[in-house]
């Protein structure tokens, strides 16, 4: 299994398959899950789906017609009832159940998207996941959580405003700025923060740490997310860790606000290590 991580790690962002890469995280707690028969359960959509593509006059009529076929004919809907589930975040249980949250059932509609050649993205917006198809004179947003609902601009401002400063002003510059299309690794890395969320939530510290290490294989280059793998550690009292990774963490970002605060941790971490290694 770790050599399948590290082989996707090593991976240029346009070559990583997110189905694939979302069954891999999926296998870490479904072990016994057979991935190829999720994806040719997908290549089964695609074959059924691919008629009304080609009879579709042009790119918002082809998106439209994936729409239905995914919540209408195949049900997936998001599970407003239980958003905090972490089966929402298991591509397989997601196929399974017909229910998800944004970033998997948007992970889904980009794949049977890109099996039929359209050209459909990821948006990292924040606070909820989005997807983005560029079409004759610009971008047309959708919310796969809503049933791939078009979404206009004033609506992407209002979604976005909450999630700015107080005093910043969201100019259209911003806001565009925002529906740049996701990379496949922030996407995956953000799968992998939700999940860990979930489980902080429900103080599943061996689940959470395990989401923080995966995230770290994926991209190793994210400073921020060596500091909270240590607050795992120092809650698991597992001092090698929080040592290792809060020195990475000033290495990687020594003029951080918070690097003087980090500095002291790093120390008592390193004294209670000692202590540990007396006994």
């Amino acid at each position: 299994m770790n050599s399948h991580w590290q082989d996707l790690a090593r991976r240029k962002d346009e070559d990583i398959n997110l189905l694939d890469a979302a069954l891999l995280i999926a296998r870490d707690e479904y072990p016994d899950l057979d991935p190829a028969s999720y994806t040719a359960l997908c290549e089964q959509w695609r074959r059924q789906v691919a008629p009304q593509i080609e009879r579709a006059g042009n790119q918002v009529d082809a998106l439209q017609a994936l729409n239905r076929f995914l919540y209408e004919e195949q049900g997936l809907a998001g599970n407003d009832d239980d958003f905090y589930d972490p089966r929402n975040n298991y591509i397989n249980q997601v196929l399974e159940r017909r229910l998800g949250i944004p970033i998997t059932l948007g992970l889904l509609q980009i794949d049977l998207a890109s099996r039929l050649g359209l050209g459909i993205e990821g948006i990292a917006f924040p606070g909820h996941f989005l997807i983005r198809m560029p079409v004759q004179g610009g971008l047309m947003v959708l919310d796969p959580f809503q049933r791939g609902r078009s979404l206009d601009v004033g609506e992407l401002r209002q979604r976005a405003q909450p999630h700015m400063a107080p005093d910043q002003d969201l100019g259209d510059q911003q806001l565009f700025k925002l529906l740049d299309a996701a990379s496949h690794r922030s996407i995956l890395t953000r799968m992998l923060r939700n999940l860990r969320s979930v489980y902080l939530d429900k103080n599943d510290l061996e689940r959470a740490l395990r989401c923080a290490d995966r995230l770290l294989t994926i991209d190793p280059g994210q400073a921020m997310e060596y500091r909270e793998r240590a607050r795992l550690y120092q809650a698991l009292e597992y001092f090698p860790g929080v040592v290792r990774d809060l020195d990475r963490y000033l290495a990687m970002a020594p003029d951080a606000d918070d690097a003087n605060v980090v500095r002291n941790a790093l120390i008592q971490a390193q004294g209670r290590l000692g202590r540990t290694r007396l006994h």
